[in-house]
């Protein structure tokens, strides 16, 4: 089994030239130099043989190599070309290293269905005690629908470690009242435990990004996961009651809820919360917005019930 490529500026430098080849920011690809950083990542998911570890971004397959150490199964995707070539040159010798050629995303909601029909099957084989995990440094462009979207897979992630722009880590960690706070720190927080490993300078990249970075480790609370009656429900409602965060409460929550409740309605459910007509949704910790969302999600019911 090969060594772990030495992911140096000159390494890459060297490797990509040969191949006739750049950085291309069209895909995001700023690729981590610092191999103390490179293991960080790979340490702090605390991978064991009974994991599948999903990595969007495969490079010239550093991470990888690291991943399929300490992995049962490792599913690399990679969108560019020529990288997944190299990659596979890299990599050739892993038999637990699976390289999937192509964007991780369907569109930009929605990720391609072969990623999780990959995951699923690893998991298969690795037997019933089987976790998933993404981690990566992934491209910034594709960043938030794939960390957001992966939680509504099946299965999600038991675990979430990826180096992003330190922009997107705050707003991820954001708490109330505060201008990162906003649908994504809700969804995340409420079925999640975020945590941030290191924030990374631009010198630790090649080519060097313009923006900090963040490696981020989210955890799945599987209790507060499970107790969604209907999680998809909580994820698109919450993101409408932040699409006009400064706006009182009611307003919004009426206007998300056209044609589906009326104003009686939404008064009512926010009666029964205790939430005055000064309330917004930038205010309220996780907790209330789980608790606002239920009910409206429960209200609606009622009322489809009884037409």
């Amino acid at each position: 089994m090969s060594e772990p490529s030495r992911q140096t500026a000159t390494y890459l430098s060297r490797r990509l030239t040969a191949a006739g080849l750049k950085p291309l920011s069209r895909f995001g690809q700023n690729f981590l130099i610092d191999l103390n950083l490179v293991d960080l990542i790979a340490n702090s998911a605390e991978l064991t043989k009974d994991d599948v570890a999903l990595e969007i971004g495969t490079g010239v397959g550093s991470l990888t190599q690291r991943l399929a150490d300490r992995a049962g199964a490792v599913l690399s995707v990679e969108i560019d070309n020529h990288l997944f070539e190299l990659a596979g040159e890299e990599l050739a010798d892993r038999t637990n290293v699976k390289l999937i050629h192509g964007d991780a995303l369907k569109n930009k909601n929605t990720l391609r269905d072969e990623i999780m029909l990959n995951v699923r099957q690893a998991m298969s084989q690795l037997g019933e005690n089987a976790r998933f995990m993404l981690v990566a440094n992934l491209p910034y462009n594709v960043a938030t629908p794939i960390i957001s979207n992966l939680m509504l897979e099946t299965p999600p992630p038991d675990r979430i470690v990826v180096t992003i722009q330190k922009e997107l880590a705050d707003r991820i960690m954001a708490v109330p009242s505060t201008k990162d706070y906003g649908a994504l720190s809700v969804w995340l927080q409420a079925i999640s435990d975020p945590t941030l490993v290191r924030v990374l300078s631009p010198k630790v990249f090649w080519p060097r990004p313009k923006v900090h970075s963040a490696i981020l480790r989210l955890d799945l609370d599987r209790d507060r996961y499970e107790s969604f009656e209907d999680l998809r429900y909580f994820h698109d409602t919450t993101r409408a009651l932040f699409f006009h965060r400064r706006k009182f409460l009611r307003s919004v929550v009426v206007s998300a809820m056209k044609g589906r409740l009326e104003k009686a309605d939404v008064d009512q459910v926010l009666a029964d919360l205790g939430h005055d007509e000064t309330a917004r949704a930038e205010a309220m910790a996780v907790p209330e917005i789980v608790r606002l969302v239920e009910a409206i999600r429960v209200a609606e019911d009622a009322k489809s019930e009884n037409v």
